[in-house]
């Protein structure tokens, strides 16, 4: 069974794994899925809807547009997600267009990476890391093994 989170509104959906190829639909606004596993840019109250609804590990991305080192994140994590999709939620929280999430989270810097299971925060780590590394680090607290991890 993957996971998805639809892009519109934000409900939390399983797939079979043989129907993932067969563009699923949204089970509540009826929106095709994206099951490509990119990550989703997503406000304070998406975020925390995610958070509180996933069965899979939510790893969030905090970031600011001005920031290089976060410019350097993203492709690590489209490949992530991709390589993962439905099996983690990949999201993305941009700090300054959401500074009261950020206040709230206690983000001091970007980019700065969050993952959380069972609604609650399970680790946090600052600073680029290769693909391989965040996988690691995401297995390493979801108690999944690392179902598609190789070379970074």
């Amino acid at each position: 069974m993957a996971i998805y989170r639809c892009g519109r509104c934000g409900s939390i959906n399983r797939v079979a794994d043989q129907r993932v190829k067969d563009r699923p639909l949204c089970g509540r606004c009826k929106e095709a899925l994206d099951t490509t596993g990119v990550p989703q840019s997503v406000d304070g109250a998406a975020l925390e809807q995610a958070i509180a609804s996933a069965p899979v590990p939510v790893l969030v991305d905090y970031w600011a547009t001005w920031c290089g080192p976060c410019r350097v994140a993203a492709p690590i994590l489209d490949e992530l997600g991709r390589r993962n999709a439905g099996k983690v939620l990949v999201l993305k929280l941009d700090t300054d267009a959401e500074p009261a999430e950020a206040g709230r989270r206690r983000i001091q810097g970007v980019p700065t990476f969050v993952l959380f299971h069972g609604g609650r925060e399970l680790d946090r780590r600052s600073g680029v890391a290769s693909r391989a590394d965040l996988e690691r680090w995401i297995a390493s607290h979801s108690g999944q093994p690392q179902t598609r991890a190789s070379h970074a």
